[in-house]
């Protein structure tokens, strides 16, 4: 754990800040609205954009979105660009370094401060830009990330599933002011003390990430080469497989299925095909190997009158768009029987293969698997469904199925346990260090 002040430092005097979520401030501290101290921009609607804007690499300027804004810093690895033309049509919302970014549509609040900018850029639609910041930028966005300013947001907030925030409303949120010399000193601090935590998760992530790498070895090598090392292996004839026990197979997976098929979604309009006591499976649940609730359900009316379909249970389910761009396969094996909607592929096997085993296959081998059968799509990636279906994968007797499943789930619980530690530590880092921003900014803590 990352060192800390064992006695926490307050100022002399305090005053009421006149707010009372907020509660007490220095004495010579101060609150103003943020409009007296800087201007916000966002993407006006008339000058939007559609896919047709959206260009190559050096035929337009980065537009940055939510997914490009980290916790600490921006991420350029995948980013789409707009026309020169879209670009130079809103000077006001050109990116520069030093600017403050806060998302206020849908991952409302999210803030990102472009510290480094390597090639000109913009924003999209959900994003506003603040600039003209007259404060220490520094210390105003250890603001942004705190309680200080996520409260006023929360407040403020409209929508009901997706929400949404005004410039206006944002222009009359308050804000913290100590004297400029604090601010500087109070900046100073946070960035030594948060740069130390961000070192420490990073470390954790990598540890985290090792064991994953850890798990997938594993899991590859059994659903590959068995677990006898004694027995003649061959060459499966597919690369991303290597050589299998010599008595193996490898088949299509077209082979190994009685049926397949998609579902879709019943009409929202419609009030009376929702909450049904149907669970409905769309790509936000498939996210462990075992399904037992969804996060919606619909009727046996909404079922009826839409393209929706019943997957058994026992069935497998996986994602056939959403998920691809975060590199991961998603699929699960339902519990009960549910309703699946256009995103989600079920399958259900013959005797040749068992669902639990072919999940195996699938997860020990995400990524060789990925590069076989992802597609590029106008806005995102997808899975070719004939590349799926037609992909290899090693076949063994079901008695060696079941033997070598549960090898793989007792060997990877120790991994797991250990996996979920670091992600407990991470999370524990996290909360000190939004603790420790929230207490130094508010002038709960005295750090100068």
């Amino acid at each position: 754990m990352v060192e800390v002040e064992n006695k926490v430092q307050r100022y002399e005097k305090y005053k009421d800040s006149g707010v009372e979520w907020l509660g007490e401030i220095p004495l010579n501290w101060g609150l103003q609205k943020l409009k007296s101290f800087l201007t916000v921009h966002g993407r006006i609607g008339f000058r939007g954009y559609t896919v047709n804007d959206l260009v190559s690499k050096g035929e337009g300027a980065v537009t940055i979105s939510p997914s490009n804004m980290g916790e600490s810093n921006m991420i350029w690895d995948k980013v789409s660009y707009l026309s020169w033309q879209k670009y130079y049509e809103s000077p006001e919302i050109i990116v520069e370094e030093g600017d403050l970014l806060i998302v206020k549509t849908a991952s409302i609040g999210k803030i990102a401060y472009v510290r480094e900018l390597n090639e000109k850029a913009t924003i999209n639609p959900q994003i506003l830009i603040l600039k003209n910041v007259k404060i220490d930028k520094d210390f105003f966005y250890y603001q942004l990330v705190s309680r200080v300013f996520q409260h006023q947001l929360e407040t403020e907030k409209i929508g009901s599933t997706i929400y949404t925030i005004s410039e206006n409303k944002i222009l009359n949120f308050r804000a913290i002011i100590p004297p400029l010399p604090e601010q500087t000193k109070i900046a100073q601090f946070l960035d030594d003390r948060t740069t130390k935590i961000d070192k420490a998760i990073a470390i954790k992530e990598h540890q985290i990430s090792l064991l994953k790498e850890r798990k997938q070895i594993l899991i590859h090598k059994a659903v590959t080469r068995g677990l006898d090392e004694s027995v003649n292996f061959k060459d499966s004839g597919v690369e991303w497989i290597g050589e299998i026990p010599e008595h193996w197979k490898v088949k299509r997976i077209k082979h190994l299925l009685n049926k397949s098929f998609s579902g879709g979604t019943p009409s929202t309009d419609k009030l009376d095909y929702w909450d049904g006591g149907i669970s409905w499976v769309s790509s936000v649940d498939v996210k462990k190997d075992y399904l037992f609730k969804t996060a919606r359900e619909i009727s046996q009316k909404g079922l009826t009158h839409s393209s929706s379909k019943v997957a058994p249970k026992g069935a497998l389910i996986f994602v056939t768009r959403s998920g691809i761009l975060q590199h991961t396969f998603p699929l699960s094996i339902l519990k009960k029987d549910m309703a699946i909607n256009q995103d989600i592929k079920c399958l259900i096997f013959n005797d040749v293969i068992l669902s639990e085993y072919f999940q195996k296959i699938i997860k020990g081998n995400n990524d060789r698997i990925l590069v076989e059968v992802r597609q590029q799509a106008a806005t995102v990636e997808s899975i070719d469904m004939e590349a799926f279906f037609n992909l290899q994968i090693p076949v063994c007797s079901q008695n060696e199925q079941k033997e070598i499943s549960g090898y793989i789930e007792n060997s990877c619980k120790k991994i797991e346990t250990a996996i979920g530690l670091k992600q407990q530590e991470i999370e524990k880092l996290k909360e000190f260090k939004s603790s420790l921003i929230n207490g130094v900014v508010t002038g709960k803590v005295r750090v100068c």
